[in-house]
């Protein structure tokens, strides 16, 4: 069978010579770890077997975070791209490393202490840690401004009360990032150890999406906080808002890498499937599905690189971050959707992969942000009316 483009613009002479051999690496540990056991555990509902070591292993966790604190000290670019082979496997895998990474480590390096730094960062880079990120929460999702959990002052600590919902995982979660309102009214990162009284993990099952990701609740009952498990270097919506800015560009490249993984797929069955006489893309409908599937993954390879210049630069805004958000995620499911009827009844079995990216995109289009209301974020910064408010 003929060589299958996936990069039809030449992207790749853009990368540097250590982007692309950190692509191959984490590209190879996808083939070897991932590949031939995600759709057992897809179907099974399990997640994979010491998933967060293994991804520390190759420091796909805290990509960017200096070496000083365990972390591998690349660019942006390459986190990235580490993200977009990471969901070639499985949306799961990305979201675990996109959570330890953007969602855990981050605010920790960004706002945290030395003491914290130092305790912290090194075991969450190797995976020894698993960490979660508590935002939002049962009766405010996309409105994280009205977060009801509260940090109230007790001696020389503080109490926490308050739940957190659809949290990756959470049941599985060593210390919990958490972000709730003070006696003032700012809002607080606040580090929570599994240890802590009061403070309960409960798994969400029954899920049609992301079944290899362990999610749940986060529940804080009079959970006792002392003052070093305060981030002390942020009081305001900037700290979780700065957090998923981060994890959102970071999903702006995994799509791309499950619409890679649908339209590969798609490539090959359609030259070797034959009907009425010859392979099933020879015909002009097929043609036409795999030729805008490629185009528009072509778009958003473009968006998110240049995307990945400007955050090496420091200059990506939150808008522009939301745009690709939103883009990359609804053609990647576009992808998964018109790949699985190209391959008609195959595409809803397990033997491909496409049903199983289809399913999990129906989830990161609505996490980090929905694509409602990222569409929002663009019309505000073109109106500078908030449709908020």
């Amino acid at each position: 069978m003929r060589n299958i483009n996936i990069d039809y613009y030449a992207i790749d002479d853009l990368l540097s010579a250590e982007q692309k051999m950190v692509r191959q690496a984490v590209r190879e540990f996808v083939q070897r770890e991932i590949r031939p056991t995600i759709e057992e555990h897809a179907q099974g509902h399990t997640e994979i077997p010491g998933l967060m070591k293994k991804l520390g292993d190759i420091g796909a966790l805290g990509v960017y975070i200096p070496a000083t604190y365990g972390g591998a000290g690349l660019d942006q670019m390459s986190y990235g791209l580490i993200m977009q082979e990471l969901e070639a496997g499985d949306s799961a895998v990305r979201s675990a490393a996109s959570v330890q990474s953007s969602l855990v480590m981050f605010p920790i390096y960004t706002y945290g202490s030395e003491q914290q730094k130092q305790e912290l960062l090194p075991a969450l880079a190797k995976g020894d840690l698993i960490g979660a990120f508590g935002l939002t929460e049962p009766n405010h999702g996309s409105d994280p401004g009205q977060m009801e959990t509260r940090l109230t002052k007790d001696g020389d600590g503080y109490r926490l009360n308050g739940a957190k919902m659809w949290i990756t995982n959470a049941p599985i979660c060593d210390v919990a990032v958490v972000w709730a309102r003070d006696e003032a009214g700012k809002v607080r990162g606040v580090i929570v150890r599994r240890e802590y009284a009061g403070f309960t993990r409960i798994e969400t099952g029954n899920k049609w999406s992301l079944r290899a990701s362990r999610t749940g609740e986060l529940v804080f009952d009079n959970v006792y906080i002392r003052q070093t498990d305060i981030l002390p270097d942020v009081a305001s919506m900037k700290g979780p808002l700065s957090c998923l800015n981060s994890a959102r560009y970071g999903i702006s490249w995994g799509v791309i890498g499950a619409a890679l993984d649908c339209y590969e797929t798609v490539v090959k069955y359609a030259t070797e499937r034959e009907q009425f006489g010859k392979p099933i893309a020879a015909f002009q409908l097929q043609q036409r599905k795999m030729a805008e599937m490629l185009t528009e993954i072509t778009k958003a390879q473009l968006l998110s690189w240049r995307l990945g210049v400007l955050k090496n630069e420091g200059r990506a805004t939150p808008q522009q971050i939301s745009m690709a958000k939103r883009n990359n995620v609804e053609m990647a499911l576009k992808v998964a959707r018109e790949g699985r009827q190209v391959l008609g009844a195959m595409g809803i079995v397990g033997d491909f992969p496409l049903m199983r990216h289809m399913m999990n995109l129906e989830s990161v289009i609505t996490y980090e942000g929905t694509h409602d209301i990222h569409l929002l974020i663009t019309g505000q910064d073109i109106t500078g009316l908030s449709a908020f408010s």
